[in-house]
């Protein structure tokens, strides 16, 4: 990978592409540093500490701008919410599926997804706004009757304002940069948390404990075993294999080769586990809210219930996978049609060897793509309850100062898999210029 790179950085073009994304992520690392006016810079929901919230959630994805109020605090999170929604919504839609068929259907695609995003960001500054100024010593100062009215209107102005400048600048990587620009944006906020996570780690050694000195090198191990089982897993694949036959055009014969239908493992990336997360993060943001209420009756049902959406317990790991598996196989229906691709088969004069053409094609397509999700979503459940099983062993044997650890699997799979797919870019690119020698 480091070698793409600097073989990358040698020639001009793809330099010019490298150093403008560099650029990019300067000014999205810099508004994160820059408090919104009237803002105290304080850490409005503490640190992240795995319990669980909705705030721990975009805290992760913003790199903590969310938590200290910054220009950029709500991050890209509305965009990524956006074109989820679309996405799901053009299943249910036929208008919005005939439009992503095209390419000037794509183009109002991408339009509509902004102006949803503007209401998202919306929405989210408003709702932001409410609950810290609902908080004591969060705001320099707080305004009272049209002065405050006034106030909330620029704050949630100027939020709005950054979600959408951080929106243009993962468009302006797209087009003159190199890599996806959400998922490069995502990637620089995921990453500036790193120093604070191997500072967890290193951390116990300065206990004088004899059992951190074997379990803060064990959690560093398995952090690297859990990347590099990633990459494996971000390039499994099955493969189903296909005949096309010889078919005579005029004079030429055209066909009669073999090729394969190349189907990933992992066919829903990272987003499983989000939407998993989003679901859980419920129950533990609605106990923060109410949380004076619960104290109160430490003996309450609502007590017990909000208990068993700790991260740290068992029934929220079940909860967890159950989810994982669910969205897995809701994700796969969404993005593979079996009857649609054994029609495109049938119609290029290609079959798959021993099954008919029609419909058996199309039940044996789905028979090797439900495999296929359920192996998936297995692979990406170890990932992602990875941190959670640490935390129950943690908690249970009491190592009180590994609990600062904040290793997140939907963390390490956006950044492993940003990295990957940078790497591949830069690849493809470097080929299409016919330097063949930087890949040797």
């Amino acid at each position: 990978m480091l070698k793409t790179f600097i073989n990358a950085w040698k020639i001009p073009d793809l330099r010019k592409k490298m150093i403008f994304t560099i650029f990019i992520v300067f000014i999205f690392r810099l508004g994160c540093q820059i408090p919104v006016p009237f803002f105290s810079g304080e850490n409005l929901f503490g640190t992240s500490t795995g319990s669980g919230t909705f705030f721990d959630f975009v805290s992760m994805l913003t790199g903590e701008a969310f938590n200290y109020g910054t220009l950029f605090a709500l991050g890209i999170t509305p965009y990524i919410n956006s074109s989820i929604i679309l996405q799901l919504l053009a299943v249910a839609i036929p208008a919005l599926e005939k439009l992503s068929h095209d390419e000037e259907g794509r183009k109002k695609m991408t339009k509509i997804t902004r102006y949803v995003t503007v209401g998202l960001a919306l929405l989210q500054s408003v709702a932001y706004f409410i609950y810290i100024r609902s908080k004591d010593n969060f705001l320099i100062f707080k305004a009272e009757g049209f002065a405050g009215v006034m106030q909330g209107v620029f704050i949630v102005s100027v939020l709005t304002a950054g979600s959408v400048l951080v929106m243009w600048l993962g468009e302006q990587i797209n087009d003159k940069g190199i890599g996806n620009g959400i998922s490069i944006i995502l990637f620089a906020g995921i990453v500036s948390r790193l120093p604070a996570t191997l500072y967890g780690i290193i951390q116990p050694f300065w206990v004088n404990r004899s059992w951190y000195y074997l379990l803060s090198p064990l959690t560093l191990i398995f952090l690297i075993l859990m990347i590099a089982y990633i990459v494996w897993m971000d390039g499994a694949e099955r493969r189903i294999p296909v005949q096309y036959a010889k078919r005579v055009v005029g004079r030429k014969m055209y066909g009669g080769q073999s090729s394969n239908i190349p189907i990933k493992v992992n066919l829903s990336g990272v987003l499983p586990i989000i939407f998993a997360s989003s679901i859980l993060s419920v129950p533990p943001t609605i106990k923060m809210f109410v949380a004076d209420k619960l104290e109160a009756n430490p003996d309450s049902f609502w007590n017990t219930f909000f208990g068993w959406f700790d991260s740290g317990k068992v029934v929220y790991c079940v909860i967890y996978f159950l989810l994982i598996i669910f969205f897995a196989y809701f994700y796969a229906s969404i993005q593979y049609n079996p009857v649609e691709m054994a029609n495109n088969l049938a119609k290029n004069s290609g079959m798959i060897p021993g099954i008919r053409s029609g419909r058996p094609t199309a039940d044996y397509i789905a028979k090797v793509i439900s495999k296929i999700v359920l192996l998936g979503a297995l692979m990406l459940s170890v990932v992602a309850l990875f941190p959670n099983v640490f935390q129950i062993i943690n908690n249970a044997l009491g190592f009180d100062q590994l609990r600062s650890i904040s290793i997140g699997g939907t963390s390490i799979i956006i950044v492993v898999g940003v990295a990957l797919e940078t790497v591949q870019q830069i690849e493809s690119q470097m080929m299409m210029r016919h330097y063949k020698g930087f890949l040797d």
